[in-house]
């Protein structure tokens, strides 16, 4: 019979039991996970995973990978894996006590597919002591993934694309002048004058405006000036006595032509801002210390005093400024009349070359017809073909249809015409659309200006994951996407205001109803939301019964029946 010695025999057990290579399956509340359910934003699928090896757990000579895995029927994703060692191997990896255990912390994050929606995060464990492998089974640590921001895939299709404007005006506002020019401290019109081109144009723009079917005349002005030299009482009774010439001038030769205007006058004694206007636009010597001189002095006197004082350029002043500020101006202010809407419809259908662009443009603006706003933006491009805002605003209609490809056509068209503001957002809105965030940011940089670039904003700030800053942009819009940014950060209130006022409620602002009630446990509008939007779209039956927003109601037979 064998002997052993037994302070040796504990030994040797003490030992095998170190080096033992029995790691076994680790419990799911070894590990925690933030979120608790993972959730999609912004495209990705971000985890942070705490976990826990325990005591006298981790071999001392061995290497243990850690990598996550999100499982859904039919595929899964790798995120990235983290390596811990025991005390006794050689490397730059977290190290284990075996004594101890020790905790972690993995942070990783996935990229977003639909099919994620009903999944679930496991630890797969690859460990190994020396060249020999260990089974760890694999652990279950987090059920997801929420992908009520990836709704914005669906809510952009009631985005509001750019539209080109058209500038469209039926009272355009004109006016005519005319000047009479008078000698030093006179104030007699001379038959010089009365007969300058100047005047004869005048005259004859007066007749033609009150002869004609679409103008109108609104009055005509007579503004009288003298020069600021000669002291204020002495220009006082010229400018007076030029104004009343010249206004009885004009009331002649309204009479002559027959014509019924409104005449509206006045005087300026001393026209001190005429005078510097014409001495900051000319070139004379000594411009500046002049226009210093009027800055500093408002005394009328004064102000003459110190010009005359810089000898050097008065007789300049008095040769060239100052004869310009002693005359009469003459004013024909008159209004053209556009045609009017019913004019503009009928030619549109039925005599569209009768009408400049704007006019066309402006014709589609008055229906709501989307078929009709089409016959005309096509017309427009076919009169008009180097205008971009006709082939804007097909590609506006276009993705209101949800027709992407034929609105990224027309748009494109557009851009290649005229890279303007509008242009820029709508071809933005179509790159979101496509999914590609990267251009539709840098096309709504370029598309500052459109009353319609704070909604696009708000939706790529959606799909970027920013959802306060996407809030902040929408500002009052009344949109599915809007309501979305505050369910998803968590204003309720507000995205309740916003989905009850939706000018054009479709399937998806019921399906956002839904999640709205999952979120605030109000069952009844889960189902009465649900089953709207249903009927109006099928397709999100099978949507709900994935969305882990209903997980409660799986149990519900309300909502089995709906998403049966």
């Amino acid at each position: 019979m064998k002997k052993f010695y037994f302070p040796l025999l504990v030994t040797v057990i003490v030992a095998m039991s170190s080096c033992s290579s029995k790691m076994g399956e680790l419990p799911s509340d070894y590990f925690t996970t933030t979120p608790q359910v993972l959730e999609a934003i912004g495209g990705q699928v971000p985890v942070t995973i705490n976990g826990k090896f325990p005591e006298k757990y981790f071999n001392k000579k061995a290497v243990v990978e850690v990598t996550p895995v999100l499982r859904w029927n039919g595929g899964q994703a790798k995120g990235q894996t983290a390596v811990f060692q025991g005390e006794k191997v050689e490397g730059n990896d977290q190290t284990i006590s075996y004594k101890m255990g020790g905790n972690y912390t993995m942070k990783t994050s996935f990229n977003y597919v639909p099919e994620m929606a009903k999944s679930e995060l496991y630890l797969e464990f690859n460990a190994k002591v020396g060249d020999k492998s260990i089974a760890i089974p694999a652990v279950k640590i987090a059920d997801g993934v929420i992908a009520t921001s990836e709704l914005i895939g669906n809510t952009l299709s009631s985005a509001t694309p750019a539209t080109g404007h058209d500038t469209f005006q039926r009272i355009i506002k004109e006016a005519q002048q005319a000047h009479i020019m008078f000698l030093i401290q006179q104030a007699n019109l001379r038959s010089s004058e009365l007969n300058s081109e100047d005047i004869k144009k005048l005259n004859e723009q007066i007749a033609a405006v009150d002869a004609a079917p679409n103008k109108k005349i609104s009055n005509i002005e007579v503004s009288a000036y003298a020069s600021p030299d000669g002291g204020v009482s002495l220009n006082t009774k010229l400018a007076e006595q030029r104004e009343s010439n010249t206004t009885d001038y004009v009331n002649r030769q309204l009479r002559k032509a027959k014509v019924d205007a409104a005449l509206e006058a006045k005087y300026t004694a001393q026209d001190w801002e005429g005078f510097q206007e014409l001495v900051s636009n000319s070139n004379i010597q000594d411009k500046e210390l002049i226009l210093r001189v009027l800055s500093m002095y408002k005394d009328p006197q004064q102000r003459e005093q110190e010009i005359k004082n810089i000898s050097s350029v008065y007789k300049t002043l008095a040769d060239v400024i100052l004869p310009q500020l002693r005359r009469s101006r003459l004013t024909l202010n008159y209004e053209i009349i556009g045609k009017s809407d019913d004019e503009i419809s009928n030619l549109a259908t039925n005599n569209p070359a009768l009408l400049n662009i704007e006019e066309l443009l402006y014709a589609a603006t008055l229906t709501n017809n989307s078929t009709r706003q089409e016959a005309i933006y096509t017309q427009a491009t076919k009169q008009f073909p180097k205008d971009y805002r006709a082939f804007n605003n097909l590609g506006k209609l276009a993705y209101e249809t949800g027709d992407l490809a034929k609105a990224e056509s027309f748009v494109n068209k557009a851009a290649s015409l005229k890279a303007a503001p509008e242009v820029n957002m709508n071809q933005g809105l179509i790159a979101l659309v496509k999914g590609d965030k990267a251009s539709a940011e840098s096309y709504f940089g370029k598309a500052s200006g459109t009353p319609e670039l704070n909604e696009s904003l708000g939706n790529l700030y959606v799909a970027q994951g920013q959802y306060q800053r996407a809030v902040n942009s929408f500002g009052d819009v009344k949109s599915n996407s809007a309501a979305l940014a505050q369910i998803l950060s968590k204003d309720y209130n507000k995205a309740n205001n916003t989905l009850s006022n939706i000018e054009k409620p479709d399937a998806y602002t019921e399906y956002l109803k839904a999640v709205l009630g999952a979120r605030t446990n109000n069952t009844s509008a889960v189902i009465s939301s649900l089953k709207k939007a249903v009927q109006q779209d099928s397709s999100l039956a099978k949507k709900a019964a994935n969305d882990i927003e209903f997980a409660k109601l799986l149990t519900n037979s309300d909502f089995v029946s709906i998403i049966r």
